[in-house]
């Protein structure tokens, strides 16, 4: 189970991570704390789904989501900037897409999603294109950014 490994990792090496999500709407922050013990390393999770909440509470730039939307690859960037600083935590991590049915397009079609790990003096970010239905895309998505994290620390 890589909620398990990525527990085991973060508990290691004493790191914190504050979690910010918009189209996982607080799946990837439930996984993490389904395991006992997680606010060793857990601090917080912001669930931002409008736009608003992303400037406010996160710090994402109006610029940013004007030029490059709330699913981009900067915006997640941002978003886990933004969420690291706020809780002083050691790593930010962040997601943003279309989980659909709706809200997609030619140029970003349902099951895009975007992630970012802000670690130490690196900003890791990726993009994906999932397929199923909504609950099938969080799911992926929530597994992948997981992925990344461990990939990050390890």
């Amino acid at each position: 189970m890589i909620a398990q490994t990525l527990a085991e990792a973060l508990s290691s090496q004493q790191l914190t991570l504050a979690v910010a999500e918009s189209c996982t709407g607080g799946l990837v922050s439930k996984t993490i704390t389904d395991l006992p013990g997680s606010s060793r390393y857990f601090l917080v999770s912001c669930v931002t789904y409008s736009n608003a909440a992303k400037m406010s509470l996160l710090g994402v730039k109006e610029k940013t989501l004007i030029d490059h939307g709330a699913v981009s690859l900067e915006t997640a960037a941002e978003m886990a900037q933004g969420v690291r600083k706020v809780a002083a935590a050691d790593i930010g991590i962040s997601t943003t897409g279309i989980a659909g049915p709706d809200g997609g397009s030619d140029f970003k079609p349902v099951g895009t999603v975007c992630f970012a790990v802000s670690y130490q003096d690196t900003i890791v970010t990726k993009k994906e294109i999932f397929e199923g239905d909504r609950n099938a895309i969080r799911e992926q998505a929530t597994e992948y950014i997981l992925r990344l994290l461990l990939k990050v620390i390890s």
